[in-house]
């Protein structure tokens, strides 16, 4: 029987299990970005019915690479802080069913991978509970209870993948700048959208009901500098920014802001640290 038979994952949720698919399906390419066999192994225990309603989503070659390119950035961003910063503690934000952690510990860090309820759930069914320095937290992002969790913790770094762009503009709004209140000298890395992929993404949804629709999205990382003092975009990434042979058809059209802007990576300082 299945893992998944008697547990429905439906809106933002069910995108956990469509980012999961993708990452087996990359890794089952000789040319794969990257070769991920729990991902495989886990996609073989979900219902049939779940994949079935994951194939209605986009697959196209440049999607697909599209969202392995950006896991590996994140990836990057992450070994990159705790280079930095060995004993910090890093919070995943809608970690899904992603194993990002086992893929970066340096061992060290103090790791919260943090999802709604339903997902935490599945997770712990299909890939096993905390232990050690590694962290579960079952709640929705903009309940305030787990920024007490993490609060003994310095420095810190937030990553939110595929995540903040199914929020509204509101939320974000609050999520960033009680971050910066929390805990100033943080770091904020995620993806977003431009607001005209948000539209049309928005408009695929309607259509095929498969996730959930999109909300949020900016055309630069310098909006967020204006949300409150202190807060600071280090740098910025786009899929279409170095070259990869299967993104090359769109690569020329990079300097298009509808093509080259679709979705990017910002990573933010969220103020100064005390001291």
């Amino acid at each position: 029987m299945s893992e998944t038979a008697d547990q429905e994952l439906s809106g933002v949720a069910e995108t956990s299990l469509i980012a999961l698919y993708l990452r087996a399906m990359e890794s089952q390419r000789p040319d794969g970005l990257t070769k991920d066999e729990k991902a495989v192994a886990l996609i073989a225990r979900l219902a049939p019915a779940d994949v079935d309603r994951i194939k209605r989503f986009p697959m196209s070659d440049l999607n697909i690479a599209s969202v392995i390119r950006r896991s590996l950035e994140l990836d990057r961003q992450a070994r990159a802080f705790l280079a930095r910063h060995p004993a910090a503690a890093v919070v995943h934000m809608g970690c899904g069913l992603d194993m990002r952690f086992e893929r970066v510990d340096n061992g060290r860090v103090e790791w919260y991978d943090l999802d709604l309820p339903d997902v935490i759930a599945l997770r712990r069914k299909l890939i096993g509970d905390e232990a050690g320095r590694y962290h579960l937290m079952g709640t929705s992002l903009l309940e305030e209870a787990w920024l007490d969790a993490v609060s003994a913790h310095r420095p810190l770094l937030f990553l939110a993948e595929g995540l903040l762009m199914y929020l509204h503009e509101a939320d974000v709004k609050w999520l960033v700048r009680t971050l910066r209140g929390r805990f100033p000298g943080a770091e904020l890395a995620f993806d977003a959208f431009n607001p005209f992929h948000v539209w049309t993404n928005s408009m695929l949804f309607e259509r095929k009901k498969i996730g959930a629709p999109l909300h949020w999205g900016i055309w630069r990382g310098q909006e967020l500098e204006g949300w409150g003092d202190g807060i600071r975009l280090l740098d910025e990434w786009g899929w279409l920014d170095q070259p990869e042979p299967r993104v090359a058809s769109l690569r020329r059209l990079r300097c298009i802001p509808l093509v080259g802007r679709v979705m990017r990576i910002y990573h933010y300082r969220l103020g100064e640290a005390a001291g």
